[in-house]
Formats: C-alpha cells, structure tokens, sequence
C-alpha cells in the first residue's frame, strides 16, 4: 500500500454528522444527503452543484472544510440560488418566505401546521381531529382501523 492510500484510509469518515443524523460515510455525496428527512433525489443533487463538490464521490472521502461547508448549507434554511420549486415549504404563514427544513425542524413545523389547522377548524384541521382520511381519499372500504372488518353479527339470534 502506497503512502497516499494510507492516508486516505486514515482520514475516511466512516460517520458524517449533518442535521443532528450520522450518514454513512462509504455512500455517495448525493445519495446521503437524501437521506435525511426534508432532502430528496433532485434537491441533493441541486446542493451538490452549488457548492461544486462531485456527486460521484464517497461522502467520508470529503475534507473537514467541505463536509463544514456542506453542513452548514443543509442546516441553512433560506436558500437564493436553489429554485422556489424544489424547497419543501414555501411561503411559510408568518413569514411569507420560501423555506427548506430538514430533520426536526421539518417535524416541528408539519406539527405546528396540523396544530393551526385544527385550530382554525378547517375541514383538513377537523378530518386530522378525527383521525379520518385527509386528502380526499376514499373510506367506504379502504383505512379501516380495528379488528372488526365487515359484519358483526349479533349474539341473540334470529328477531321475532
């Protein structure tokens, strides 16, 4: 083994930390990043050409200053150079600004929102409430809780 293979061993990260979750250091750039909730296939692939890092490369291979970078422009959550279609909560109610969250931030905010839905007793606040389907879905068969499925039969017998 030549010196240069040694010390790319010995500076891999096995573990990289980014938005409070370990992502696996052997997988590539972009397939870690879409492993953290709030980042899909299309805006990891986005994040990596913005900061110019290649999207082939193992996520461990990267150096301390890249793996900062890339930390601190994921846990960023208003972003000017990705497009307003690829961030997963725009036009926020308070702010009006076009956000993207990841990891908990993104769980708070889900939350909060079915909170103030409830709240202002819409009817998707009122159908979450009572734990019924909320997006139009049909019921009449499908979304059953329970045991009971179909009939239940009485146990007194034939009525006279």
């Amino acid at each position: 083994m030549s010196d240069t293979e040694k010390t790319n061993q010995e500076s891999f990260l096995y573990i990289v930390r980014i938005a409070n979750r370990d992502l696996d250091g052997e997988r590539p750039v972009y397939l870690a990043l879409s492993d953290l909730k709030g980042i899909g296939h299309r805006l990891a692939s986005i994040i990596v050409n913005a900061l110019d890092l290649p999207k082939d490369k193992r996520i461990g291979d990267l150096s301390e200053d890249q793996i900062e970078k890339l930390r601190e422009y994921v846990e960023e959550k208003e972003y000017d150079d990705i497009p307003e279609w690829a961030l997963n909560h725009r036009r926020e109610i308070v702010s009006g600004k076009n956000l993207n969250l990841v990891s908990n931030d993104l769980e708070i905010q889900i939350q909060d929102d079915i909170n103030a839905m409830k709240k202002m007793r819409s009817y998707k606040g009122v159908r979450h409430e009572k734990g019924h389907k909320v997006r139009g879905q049909r019921t009449r068969s499908n979304g059953r809780r329970g045991l009971a499925i179909g009939v239940v039969k009485s146990k007194e017998g034939p009525q006279q």
